[in-house]
C-alpha cells in the first residue's frame, strides 16, 4: 500500500496488483482495512475510522484509488463518479499486438455474468446489457508489447479488459480475457494511471498520477518516456 496524496478530506493510494479493495470470498485483508489502520495509527485515532469508497479497482489491476475521509466528501464524490461530470479517468494497458488504428472510440453493450465474474461484449443491445464506451490511443511499443492509453467514458465491470478483447488485443497476464499465460504475481498489466476531478470540498480541479509498478515491462515503457524520445499523453 502506497499513499500518493492526502488532505483533510481524501486520500489516494497507488494500489498494488493482488490487493483486494473490499472483502471477498477469500477473506484476505482488504485495502480499505489497511488504509483505515494507517489513518488510525498516523493520527492516533481512538475507535473506528471513517473511510468511504467512491470507486473501485479489480484485484489484479494496479494504480490510483481515491478514498473519502469524511462523510461529506464521500457523498459528493459518489455523485461525481456516478454522473461522471468533470471526471477524467485514464488507464494504461499493455497489450500483445499493436492496434490497427492509432486511436479509436469503442462502444459495446456489456452483460455481466455474476457466477463466472466476467463480462461479455456485444455490438448490439442485449437483455440486461449496459452501454460501455472508451477511447484508446497507442502511445508506445517495445519488442513484444504495446502500450495503450485508455480514457473511460463509462464505468462498467471489467470494461477495458473485455472491450479490448473484442479487437483481439489481450492485456498482458489477463488469462480471463484471452492472454495465454498469467503474470507471476497474478497481476495484469492494466494500470489506473491518472484521475482528474473537482475536489469535493475545495471545489478546485485536482489531478493525481500514479506510476506503474517497478516491473520489467513497465520499466521499459517508463524508460521511453524519460529518454525524451517520446512524451506521454498524460505526463506526470
Amino acid at each position: 500500500m502506497k499513499v500518493i496524496y492526502e488532505d483533510n478530506h481524501i486520500i489516494a493510494i497507488n494500489k498494488a496488483g493482488g490487493e483486494v479493495v473490499q472483502g471477498d470470498k477469500t477473506g484476505d485483508i482488504t485495502l480499505l482495512d489497511m488504509v483505515k489502520e494507517y489513518l488510525k495509527v498516523k493520527y492516533n485515532k481512538p475507535g473506528n475510522v471513517f473511510l468511504g469508497l467512491p470507486h473501485r479497482l479489480d484485484r489484479p489491476t494496479t494504480g490510483l484509488l481515491v478514498m473519502a475521509k469524511t462523510g461529506k466528501a464521500l457523498v459528493r464524490l459518489n455523485k461525481l463518479f456516478q454522473t461522471r461530470d468533470e471526471v477524467k479517468k485514464t488507464y494504461w494497458a499493455v497489450v500483445d499486438k499493436r492496434p490497427e488504428k492509432h486511436t479509436e472510440t469503442l462502444t459495446h453493450y456489456l452483460v455481466k455474468n455474476q457466477t463466472k465474474n466476467r463480462s461479455y461484449a456485444y455490438n448490439e443491445k442485449h437483455p440486461n446489457s449496459k452501454m460501455a464506451s472508451l477511447t484508446y490511443k497507442h502511445v508506445a511499443s517495445i519488442d513484444n508489447y504495446h502500450l495503450l492509453e485508455v480514457e473511460l467514458h463509462t464505468g462498467r465491470h471489467h470494461q477495458i479488459r473485455v472491450q479490448l478483447r473484442q479487437l483481439k488485443l489481450y492485456i498482458k497476464g489477463d488469462v480471463k480475457y484471452g492472454f495465454p499465460r498469467p503474470n507471476k504475481d497474478k497481476s495484469i498489466h492494466l494500470h489506473a494511471r491518472s484521475l482528474e476531478f473537482i475536489h469535493p470540498v475545495k471545489k478546485e480541479k485536482i489531478r493525481i498520477v500514479a506510476d506503474p509498478p517497478d516491473e520489467v515491462v513497465w520499466n521499459e515503457f517508463m524508460k521511453i518516456f524519460s529518454s525524451n524520445r517520446f512524451s506521454p499523453v498524460n505526463p506526470a
